[in-house]
């Protein structure tokens, strides 16, 4: 028992690791991609092709003035980006990263939490997101941030409902709320998008929402609130709020590739003959493909869509995406039902 929970704190411990350092080079990536849209150079200076600029970058978080207005709540000041970045960590306890290992005569699973509502623990955390969000603008006592956390708690509102209805469709078809038996159920190539294309679609733009990224961006708009919700922060504090939006973005590709895209599973590889180990890495780099690509999918949106106006987001989510994503879990009821 106590190998299991030494285990199972060392995963949480890569886990984490692995979250800050796909944030850090996820900054890099983006202002390379978008300098390959714009036809320019993205950040090339520090180190041989600019792989040392997301260090040099946190330096510089870490030692910029550490401002914060006189009017502030300190407390929640000083709680909003921590709340922000801790729930961004903890919706990754649930994802099955691969198969299971073998250490020693010993089979370990590259989940640190196999719970059997893996789904509910999911949206339950990114409930709790939006409070770090409102309060970090609240506190600010900054009326573009207090602006920008109301938008911001109004869209991640009104996009978690569409999302959830998405994904009830896909619990229908499972008869499961684990994340590791719905990647299970996908083994081979029964990847659930081919099921579910329409929840697919729901579900991607939900996430562009969730994690306030253009075209979905109106919590951060430049041009209309300054820099948003997080307008008087500074330092590390931004620098978590910045951490977070990567961090969510990396963890909603995750996700989006254990519903839909059959996890870890690729058609062929459990017939290769690896051996459990060797199994379980090229399990784990699949599925690490499958997010990197859903990475570079949010980053191409950023870079070709204008940013809608806040009347057409919400119309979007209410009118739109809620009939759609109703529609379809009618749907899959109906097809469940006849296959009976």
């Amino acid at each position: 028992m106590a190998i299991i929970i030494i285990y199972k704190i060392l995963l949480a411990a890569f886990i984490l690791v692995m979250s800050l350092v796909v944030a850090m080079y996820s900054t890099l990536v983006e202002r390379k991609v978008a300098g390959w849209f714009q036809d320019r150079h993205g950040p090339n200076r520090a180190g041989p092709w600019g792989l040392l600029q997301p260090l040099s970058d946190g330096i510089k978080l870490f030692f910029k003035e550490e401002f914060m207005p006189n009017s502030a709540d300190k407390f929640l000041y000083i709680l909003g980006p921590s709340l922000t970045m801790f729930i961004a960590l903890l919706t990754s306890a649930v994802i099955p990263w691969g198969p299971e290992i073998e250490i020693a005569g010993m089979k370990y699973s590259l989940q640190v939490a196999d719970i059997n509502i893996g789904i509910l623990y999911i949206f339950a955390i990114l409930s709790i997101g939006v409070y770090g969000i409102m309060i970090g603008g609240w506190a600010s006592n900054n009326k573009y941030a207090l602006l920008g956390a109301v938008r911001a708690s109004s869209q991640m509102i009104s996009y978690e409902l569409a999302m959830s209805l998405a994904i009830i469709a896909i619990v229908m078809m499972t008869g499961s709320l684990s994340m590791s038996e719905i990647v299970r159920q996908q083994q081979g190539f029964h990847w659930n998008i081919f099921y579910q294309p329409l929840g697919f679609l729901i579900f991607l733009i939900c996430a562009f929402a969730e994690t306030n990224r253009a075209p979905f961006d109106l919590p951060e708009c430049e041009t209309e609130l300054v820099g948003g919700y997080h307008t008087e922060y500074s330092s590390m504090k931004l620098g978590f709020y910045l951490f977070a939006e990567y961090i969510n973005m990396f963890i909603s590709g995750a996700v989006m590739a254990t519903l839909f895209l059959g996890g870890y599973h690729f058609p062929g590889l459990d017939k290769l003959g690896l051996s459990p180990n060797v199994f379980a890495f090229v399990s784990f780099m699949v599925f690490f493909t499958k997010i990197t690509l859903f990475g570079f999918l949010f980053m191409w949106v950023r870079w070709t869509l204008p940013r809608f106006r806040y009347d057409q987001l919400m119309r979007l989510g209410w009118k739109n995406l809620i009939p759609m994503a109703i529609l379809n879990v009618v749907v899959t009821g109906i097809v469940i039902l006849i296959n009976l």
